[in-house]
């Protein structure tokens, strides 16, 4: 096997570098950044010294300036500045405590004193002169200011000034450049790690491709031929001691074994195929493989049995087939014979169901007519209720009738009494009540007339009343009659319609025993037909059974030791 470095150990280098690079890069980053904040602070110190110092030179200048411009001018503006630069502003002594804060060197500091000293000899040259201009003595204090001593004070002071300056920005620059190369040297290193981590990134990908990608992918599409069941498939990868080198000897010895494999379970079921049962599997299978070969062996020592059971159970199942086929034919037989009898006894029912729905036919006519004639006695009761109802109204009428009629006598007997008591008066009244006694006359005969027709009219109702009383018994006593005959005709009634449900039902169940018997016979029929089909079968199944023993006989079993 050819020995290369692993795939892991490669990686773990290349990766490894990386990581050293990144870390250092990290490290660069740290320290480009206190870099870059030293930087801006020297450059503000650098700045706030320079600013401060030039704020404590300004400061004397200042003075200088206004004191010699007092005693040129003897303004008091110039007086009260210099004296408010004295007490007030102080930007001398404030200069110089800002740059003694940020930091100076013990040589600026001998410098800063050496000025200090210088400017405090200016000061009671400086006080003369004002006293002298406030004296009114300007030549004197212009002598002052302007004198050899002064200027040669100013002088040294401006001498040290430009040498304090020059030092100072010499120092704060180196310590800004310093800073600044520094800074490059970091961002140099910052680049060189990053191309380092590039190059390495870039190795990594170029490798993995070749080494890991490309190997995989290969053995990727020989893992799919595999699956496809193609085991003779070009497989160009070369085993080695690398992780994907020893896949690939793997996936070659896979190959192989199950080539091994399928060649030997290919002779093995050609052999079974060819009726030879008397085989032994190998046991040089292995792993998962294993159950193939037990579940071979299960299938070789299954078959001899079951070839011996089934060579057995042939000779049987003839024996049986034949007596089989015996007996079905006894048994269509009979089957013939019992349908033939259930036919007749099917048709003598059919006839039996055809009387009883005759017989129901009639018992439902019967119901309808007795139905029809309990309505009609219905109705003749309910007009013999109305008729007694108009004979009791008679009755009532004809009771009012006679009062009538003796309203009517009452006023004939009081037309009677009014005549005689008007014919009284017309012979009394003589000649002159003729008239009035005819008239008189006249209505007696009126009323005389009226109390012989009601006499006559009282006869008639009397008559009449009794007719209707009469009447009206034959009308009771014939609503009692239809009474009754209506409880005889619902009896008749409710006794037809049992009868009538009673043929009905009997009807159904004979029609339910016709159908029965239909599907008795047709069952028979069946059976009869089921009998000549397992005659039929048997004898099949006899011919069967002897080329299941021709067929068996042609493998070759195991000897039964």
């Amino acid at each position: 096997m050819k020995k290369t470095i692993s795939q892991s150990m490669l990686s773990f280098i290349l990766n490894g570098i990386s990581i050293l690079a990144l870390i250092f890069l990290m490290i660069s980053l740290l320290s480009y950044g206190s870099v870059s904040r030293k930087l801006n602070t020297a450059n503000e110190q650098r700045f706030s010294l320079t600013y401060n110092a030039n704020r404590f030179m300004n400061g004397s200048a200042y003075l200088t300036n206004e004191v010699r411009a007092f005693a040129s001018t003897g303004q008091q503006e110039h007086y009260d500045n210099y004296w408010n630069e004295v007490d007030n502003l102080k930007n001398r002594d404030k200069g110089v405590e800002a740059m003694q804060k940020i930091g100076i060197t013990a040589k600026e500091q001998a410098m800063i004193d050496q000025m200090s000293d210088l400017s405090n000899t200016l000061v009671p040259l400086e006080d003369e002169a004002m006293k002298n201009v406030q004296a009114g003595n300007m030549q004197a204090a212009l002598d002052y200011v302007y004198g050899s001593d002064y200027n040669s004070s100013i002088t040294q002071i401006n001498a040290i000034k430009e040498q304090f300056l020059s030092d100072l920005d010499a120092r704060t620059l180196a310590k800004v450049e310093t800073l600044e190369r520094n800074a490059r040297a970091i961002e140099g290193a910052m680049f060189f790690a990053l191309a380092v981590v590039a190059i390495m990134q870039l190795i990594s990908m170029i490798t993995t491709r070749r080494r890991v990608l490309r190997p995989v992918i290969a053995i990727r599409d020989q893992m799919g031929e595999i699956s496809k069941g193609n085991l003779s498939s070009d497989f160009p990868l070369k085993p080695s001691t690398s992780e994907i080198g020893m896949l690939v000897a793997s996936i070659h010895e896979t190959k192989q074994e199950l080539k091994k494999y399928i060649h030997d379970i290919d002779s093995k079921l050609s052999e079974m195929a060819e009726g030879n049962m008397d085989l032994v599997i190998s046991d040089d299978y292995r792993g998962e493989f294993l159950p193939i070969q037990n579940a071979m062996r299960q299938i070789v020592d299954s078959l001899n049995l079951a070839l011996s059971k089934i060579n057995l159970t042939a000779e049987q199942v003839s024996e049986e087939s034949c007596r089989m086929a015996e007996d079905a034919q006894i048994l269509s037989s009979g089957a013939v014979a019992q349908a033939s009898a259930v036919q007749e006894l099917s048709a003598s029912i059919q006839e039996l169901s055809t009387q009883v729905d005759r017989t129901s036919e009639d018992a439902d006519n019967a119901q309808r007519c007795s139905t029809d004639a309990a309505s009609l006695l219905m109705a003749s009761n309910e007009k013999m209720a109305d008729l007694a109802s108009a004979m009791e109204d008679i009755s009532n009428a004809s009771q009012e009738i006679g009062g009538i009629i003796k309203t009517i006598e009452d006023i004939s007997f009081q037309t009677n009494i009014l005549a005689l008591n008007a014919a009284v008066e017309a012979a009394r009244a003589g000649e002159a009540g003729k008239g009035f006694a005819v008239v008189a006359e006249e209505v007696q005969s009126l009323a005389n007339k009226s109390s012989s027709s009601a006499k006559d009219i009282t006869e008639l109702i009397e008559n009449s009343i009794k007719m209707i009383k009469q009447g009206t018994s034959l009308t009771t006593d014939t609503t009692k009659s239809l009474a009754d005959v209506m409880v005889g005709a619902k009896q008749a009634t409710d006794l037809i319609e049992h009868i009538a449900g009673s043929a009905t039902q009997q009807a159904q169940a004979l029609h339910q025993l016709t159908a029965g018997m239909e599907q008795i016979a047709g069952v028979v029929q069946t059976n009869a037909s089921t009998a000549e089909k397992s005659a039929a079968s048997a004898k099949e199944l006899h011919n069967q059974s002897e080329e299941l023993k021709v067929s068996v006989h042609k493998f070759r079993l195991r000897k039964h030791r």
